[in-house]
C-alpha cells in the first residue's frame, strides 16, 4: 500500500503549493465520471493503458469520496478479491455499504451475504488534510491575493472549486474582512450569527474561520441541491428554505441580481457534488 500513501502525500503537498500544476489532475480538475473512467482503464488495462491496480484504486477512491456508487462498489470488489490491495472483508463491506446507499444493486446483494460484518474505516481512502498557513499580520492586513491563497488551501478539503468560493466572496464583501451589512452579516463571506453557529465558527471576524464557515455552508448546499450552482447561490443569499419553497431561484430582485452577478464571474451551471465528509483544516501561524 506504500504507493497509495505516497499519492496522498503528493496531494497534500499540492494543496500547500496552492494548486501547483502536476502530472495528474487534482481533485478539483477531475470529475467523478472522468476519475471512474480512468480507474476502469487502469484496472483492466484498456485503451493503451498498462494495467495498474494501485492507480485504479486511487481514481476509484477520488470518485467514491464524491458518493459515486459504482466506484464505491469497485473499491469493495478490490478489497473482497485482494486485487491490488490486501484482501479485507471489513473494508470490502464498508465500500459495498456506501455503494448500496447510492443505489448500486450488486452492492446490495453482497451486503445480504455479509450482513454481520462490521464496517472498517479505510485509512487509504479518506478526505485529505488541508493546512492553511497564516503569516504574521495577514489576518489584519488581508487583501484579495492573501484571501485567494487561503481559499486555495481550504477548498480542496471540501471538494469545492476555489473560483466559485472567490466569486461568492467578491459578491458578498468585495474582499473586505471587516464588512458588516445592515442585516448583521459579517466578514468576508457575510455570515449571519445563525449560520456561523451552525457551522462551528467561533470568531466570525477571524477571516480564515469566516471563509471556512462560508465554504462549509457552500459544501452543504452543493450536496443538498446536487451541484445546481444557480440554486446554491440563491440559497446562499436567500436561504435554502426559500429555494425549496419556490423550487428554484426565488422571485426576489436582490437574489436574482445576486445569482446573475456571480454567474457572470463563474459561468458554470453545475458543480461536482462534493464528498459527504470534508477533510480537516489545520491552521498554523508562521512568522513573516
Amino acid at each position: 500500500m506504500a504507493s497509495i500513501h505516497r499519492w496522498f502525500i503528493v496531494l497534500g503537498l499540492s494543496v500547500l503549493a496552492g494548486f501547483a500544476e502536476a502530472d495528474e489532475p487534482t481533485e478539483i480538475k477531475l470529475t467523478v465520471a472522468e476519475a471512474r473512467a480512468r480507474a476502469v482503464r487502469f484496472e483492466h488495462g484498456r485503451e493503451g493503458v498498462k494495467q495498474d491496480h494501485l492507480q485504479a484504486f486511487e481514481y476509484y477512491c477520488h470518485a467514491a469520496l464524491q458518493d459515486d456508487g459504482e466506484s464505491a462498489y469497485a473499491l469493495g470488489f478490490m478489497y473482497f478479491n485482494g486485487r491490488g490491495v490486501k484482501r479485507d472483508l471489513g473494508l470490502a463491506v464498508t465500500w459495498f455499504r456506501k455503494a448500496a446507499a447510492q443505489g448500486d444493486p450488486m452492492a446490495g446483494k453482497m451486503l445480504a451475504r455479509f450482513a454481520d460484518v462490521a464496517d472498517v474505516a479505510d485509512e487509504n481512502c479518506k478526505p485529505k488534510l488541508a493546512e492553511v498557513t497564516i503569516v504574521a499580520d495577514q489576518a489584519i492586513n488581508a487583501n484579495r491575493q492573501i484571501v485567494e491563497t487561503w481559499v486555495k488551501q481550504i477548498a480542496p478539503a471540501y471538494g469545492i472549486d476555489p473560483e466559485l468560493i472567490m466569486a461568492v466572496i467578491r459578491a458578498e464583501s468585495g474582499f473586505n474582512t471587516s464588512a458588516l451589512s445592515n442585516k448583521n452579516a459579517q466578514g468576508l463571506m457575510q455570515l449571519i450569527p445563525a449560520t456561523a453557529e451552525r457551522f462551528g465558527v467561533k470568531n466570525v471576524w477571524d477571516p480564515v474561520q469566516n471563509i471556512q464557515g462560508g465554504v462549509a455552508y457552500l459544501h452543504w448546499l452543493l450536496r443538498h441541491f446536487e451541484g445546481n450552482v444557480e440554486w446554491v447561490l440563491a440559497a446562499y443569499n436567500a436561504g435554502e428554505r426559500a429555494v425549496e419553497r419556490h423550487r428554484g431561484i426565488p422571485p426576489y430582485q436582490e437574489t436574482q441580481n445576486y445569482v446573475r452577478r456571480i454567474l457572470g464571474w463563474y459561468p458554470k451551471a453545475r458543480h461536482p457534488v462534493p464528498m459527504e465528509q470534508p477533510g480537516k483544516i489545520v491552521v498554523r501561524q508562521k512568522s513573516s
